[in-house]
């Protein structure tokens, strides 16, 4: 891609483009990233939105962003790997509001991605993990610790691969006797069996570390999961790491990812992409349009009510649904996401896939 040149005088916006939460803690820890980009982008007006479940929601930033003038919105994904939300719904939002705004222009940029500015901060908030437990129960030796590092989860194979990546860089780095990756939906496997399996190899002490931007309802899920596991394993010392939040080279990551739109190097990798290209097992996947599937929970705002998951099914469970997300044909695997039954919380049943507190009529439907 070229660089855009743009003119001295013309004024740009930057766009931060959150996933969203119902925890209202989420959204302010995505607020102060927001905000700590603003003070290394000086130059540029910095405002923000979610895609679901918080407010204000994205178009609320990009009209705040055109009010005060900007041409060039130089938009970014505030995610960790390009999966659903990155390849479609953002670029539906950004592509929809460029239409109904005749003479803005909005950049789109990739999402941080594997970044070795980003697996020194996973790294950090780890050996932080470590060393407090070193001194609250004993010190024990990393070739003795085994290190599970825990993504999102998604329907797209290359954002899972991704995790396992990172799992691999900070198990070499770091220099863990052994390191597995999991979930905490979608995809398999989920927490729960992983760590189940994980405490079978003998390991003095395992390590869990959230690879997630910010806290959560599947940030707190996996740490229930960590307290089950060290309830039912007295015998190994669990360990949770804290998730990345707002450290420092994740917001110089952010930076860097906005100075690639301006040079023109602002392109994803396309090559995993099953969008574009025959992936292993989602041969079907190849040339389907790309859409958002977030409007139905798009502003409803954290503690309120709306059309969301809570009263429709989660992703690629909505049959009739205008548009719903191709089906993930692992769903019956033995260790997540639909085969494990769904944890209870007060009246809700939370579905399988680990990401919706869903009605119990829900889950009898999979």
């Amino acid at each position: 891609m070229d660089p855009l040149n743009l003119s001295p005088t013309a004024k740009v916006g930057v766009m931060v483009c959150g996933h969203g939460s119902r925890n209202v803690d989420a959204v302010t820890q995505f607020n102060k990233v927001a905000d700590g980009l603003k003070s290394r982008l000086p130059s540029y007006e910095v405002d923000s939105g979610f895609l679901e479940f918080a407010t204000p929601v994205i178009t609320d930033g990009l009209a705040n962003l055109r009010d005060k003038g900007c041409e060039h919105i130089l938009a970014i994904p505030g995610m960790l790997f390009a999966a659903g939300h990155a390849k479609n719904d953002i670029p539906t939002v950004l592509s929809r509001f460029e239409a109904e705004n005749p003479g803005l222009k909005v950049h789109y940029g990739r999402e941080l991605g594997i970044d070795n500015k980003m697996i020194r901060a996973a790294g950090a908030r780890v050996e932080a993990a470590m060393k407090q437990a070193d001194a609250e129960q004993g010190i024990v030796a990393p070739h003795d610790t085994l290190l599970v590092v825990v993504g999102r989860g998604a329907s797209d194979p290359d954002a899972n691969g991704n995790i396992a990546k990172i799992t691999r860089l900070l198990w070499e780095g770091l220099g863990f006797g052994w390191g597995e990756t999991a979930y905490s939906g979608v995809t398999f496997p989920l927490v729960a069996p992983c760590l189940e399996t994980v405490a079978k190899l003998g390991f003095k002490r395992l390590v869990v570390f959230p690879y997630f931007l910010f806290t959560g309802v599947l940030v707190k899920r996996i740490y229930a999961a960590i307290d089950a596991a060290a309830a039912a394993h007295p015998a190994i010392q669990f360990v949770k790491a804290g998730y990345l939040n707002d450290h420092d080279l994740v917001l110089d990551t952010f930076a860097d990812r906005v100075k690639e739109i301006l040079e023109g190097n602002n392109a994803m990798n396309c090559m995993n992409c099953k969008y574009r290209e025959t992936v292993l097992g989602f041969e079907d996947e190849v040339g389907l349009i790309q859409e958002s599937h977030h409007h139905h929970v798009e502003g409803i705002g954290t503690g309120k009510t709306g059309h969301s998951h809570d009263l429709h099914p989660p992703h690629g469970h909505d049959h009739n649904h205008a548009s719903h997300h191709h089906p993930y044909p692992h769903n019956d695997h033995p260790m997540g996401p639909r085969s494990l039954p769904g944890t209870v919380e007060g009246d809700k049943i939370v579905c399988p896939c680990g990401r919706f507190a869903c009605g119990k009529e829900h889950l009898e439907r999979l």
